[in-house]
């Protein structure tokens, strides 16, 4: 009965790793053998393990990862150009806390949203808050937000996050408000967060692309300073074995049709 309002009160106090933990070790016989601060110290890892799992799977939850995907199972055998030596560098949390961005272009097919989604993986699992966000859904988000006089808190909650990963950039020309809300994004994150994106255009065109030359001078600035720039090249990973390009049906077979990320959401 003392062991029953012990657990109860632990799941009071909302330590529910330690009243789980309490609850099995008790039944396991050779704890019978611990001395009671053994004891206690298991029970108080117990939580701190609860806790860290809690967390990694909100971090998850909240990214909004498009793929699952992991740094670990990056494929280097197929001919894109692809540096181990960056992904090596990308393997450790000195780029997220030196606010570096990781900007990933190439043709379509060739794992540029993979990679990014690998690199939100692995900052979330590191204690990270990493946020994914298609580029058309991102600005669709903010002109929405014009209306309903969220504008300001959704440009502060993308400040905010410690790594930004936009995909898709610059599908289609940038309009002046689009313009404007990409320089208030990194300028806001400028040597304060780290940020991911990945494009069809390779950087060189990015300037006449964003389009208007003095917003484009800033833009470019922030974003190329201290930046990581992985440039692939090659055939679409997307074929089969036969040669030919996949259908939708048999990428949505292979797991490469999943959800978008939906609006910019991070409450």
């Amino acid at each position: 009965m003392l062991n029953e309002q012990t657990i109860a009160t632990l799941n009071s106090l909302k330590l529910f790793g330690m009243a789980k933990g309490f609850e099995e070790r008790l039944n396991s016989p050779p704890h019978a053998e611990l001395s009671h601060a053994e004891f206690i110290g298991l029970l108080v890892q117990d939580e701190k393990t609860y806790r860290d799992n809690r967390r990694l799977k909100r971090l998850l939850r909240n990214a909004r990862l498009r793929q699952p995907a992991c740094l670990e199972d990056i494929d280097y055998r197929h001919p894109r150009g692809l540096s181990k030596q960056v992904m090596l560098e990308l393997s450790s949390t000195r780029w997220l806390d030196a606010h570096r961005n990781v900007l990933i272009t190439g043709p379509t097919g060739i794992g540029k949203s993979y990679l990014a989604c690998a690199l939100g993986n692995f900052a979330a699992r590191t204690g990270y808050t990493v946020l994914y966000v298609r580029a058309p859904r991102l600005f669709e988000s903010l002109q929405q937000s014009r209306g309903d006089g969220s504008h300001l808190k959704t440009l502060t909650r993308l400040a905010r996050v410690q790594l930004l990963i936009i995909d898709d950039f610059l599908l289609t020309p940038l309009t002046d408000w689009e313009r404007r809300d990409l320089l208030e994004i990194v300028e806001d994150r400028y040597q304060a967060g780290a940020t991911a994106i990945t494009s069809q255009c390779p950087t060189c065109d990015w300037h006449p692309n964003i389009g208007d030359p003095t917003l484009a001078d800033a833009i470019c600035d922030r974003l190329f300073h201290n930046t990581y720039k992985i440039e692939l090249r090659g055939d679409s990973m997307r074929r089969n074995q036969d040669g030919r390009a996949a259908t939708p049906v048999e990428n949505q077979k292979n797991g490469k049709g999943g959800k978008l990320a939906d609006d910019v959401n991070m409450s």
